[in-house]
C-alpha cells in the first residue's frame, strides 16, 4: 500500500495532461499515467518518476472502451492500492460548419470527450466508495458554457460533462467524493488549439498566423490559458482547501466566459 495519494491522470502522455502529471507529481502525487498512445504514457511515466521522485504507471488505455478502463482501475489499485483522485484530460475536438459535421466525427468526439469521461468516473467511483473518498475531476472547456461556431460536437459534449460532473457530485457526495469540471480558455499553444487553425482561419476569413491574435483580444486579461493556470485550478480543487465545493464547472478563461 502507499503512503502518497495516487493521482490518475486519463489522457497523460501528451500536452495538458503530461503538464498536469508533472504538477501532480510535484505536489506529492504517485501518478498512473494513462493514455491511449502507450510510448507517450510510458515516457510520461518515466520522466515524472525520475524528476520528482515519486511512483509512476504507464497504462495504455482506450477510454471509450468499458473493459480496458476496467482493467486500468485494477492496475492502478494493483499498483498503489488507492486512487485519490481521477482527473479527466483526454479530449478530441473536429471543426466543421454543422451542414458538413461528418458523423464518424460526431460520434467520436462525443465518444472521447464524455462516453469516455463517464466510464472513468464509474469504475473509479466504485474504488473510491471502498476506500472512503476521494475526488474526481474533469478537465471541460469554456465551450460547456457558451457554444462554440464550427465546434457543435465539442461544445455538445462538454456541455454534457457539466450536467454529467452535477450528477456525479450527487450521486457521490455521501460517499466522500467530490466532483468538479475545470472550464480552460483558449489553450493557445497546445496541440489541440494548434492543429485546428486551418479550420478556424478558414472560419474566420484570415491567415492562419492571423488566428492566435484574434482569440486573444477576445480574453480581458488578454493572454491565453496556460498549462499552469489549469494546474494551479485542479491543484486547488483536489485539496482539503475545496473541501466545501463539488458539483462545480469552474471558469479559467481570464474573464472570457463568467457565468
Amino acid at each position: 500500500m502507499s503512503e502518497r495519494k495516487v493521482a490518475l491522470v486519463a489522457g497523460g502522455g501528451q500536452s495538458l495532461g503530461e503538464a498536469l502529471c508533472h504538477r501532480l507529481a510535484e505536489d506529492g502525487y504517485n501518478i498512473v499515467v494513462a493514455d491511449i498512445n502507450e510510448g507517450n504514457a510510458q515516457r510520461v511515466a518515466r520522466e515524472t518518476g525520475e524528476q520528482h521522485q515519486i511512483g509512476a504507471l504507464a497504462v495504455q488505455v482506450n477510454f471509450t472502451n468499458e473493459l480496458e478502463v476496467a482493467e486500468m482501475v485494477q492496475q492502478a489499485v494493483a499498483s498503489f492500492g488507492r486512487i485519490d483522485l481521477l482527473v479527466y484530460v483526454a479530449g478530441v475536438a473536429k471543426s466543421r460548419k454543422i451542414t458538413d459535421f461528418g458523423l464518424e466525427d460526431w460520434n467520436q468526439t462525443v465518444d472521447v470527450n464524455l462516453t469516455g469521461y463517464f466510464l472513468c468516473a464509474r469504475e473509479v467511483s466504485k474504488i473510491m466508495i471502498e476506500q472512503g473518498g476521494g475526488n474526481i475531476i474533469q478537465i471541460n472547456s469554456k465551450s460547456g458554457k457558451v457554444g462554440s461556431k464550427h465546434n457543435s460536437a465539442y461544445s455538445a459534449s462538454k456541455f454534457g460533462g457539466v450536467g454529467l460532473t452535477q450528477s456525479l457530485a450527487l450521486d457521490l457526495a455521501e460517499h466522500n467524493i467530490r466532483v468538479n469540471a475545470i472550464m480552460p480558455g483558449n489553450l493557445l499553444k497546445s496541440p489541440m488549439f494548434q492543429s485546428l487553425l486551418p479550420q478556424y482561419a478558414a472560419k474566420l476569413g484570415i491567415a492562419p498566423e492571423e488566428v492566435e491574435q484574434v482569440y486573444t483580444d477576445k480574453v480581458p486579461l488578454k493572454r491565453g490559458c496556460t498549462y499552469d493556470d489549469i494546474a494551479n485550478a485542479v491543484i486547488f480543487y483536489a485539496s482539503d482547501k475545496a473541501s466545501y465545493m463539488t458539483g462545480q464547472a469552474i471558469n479559467v478563461t481570464g474573464g472570457q466566459v463568467m457565468h
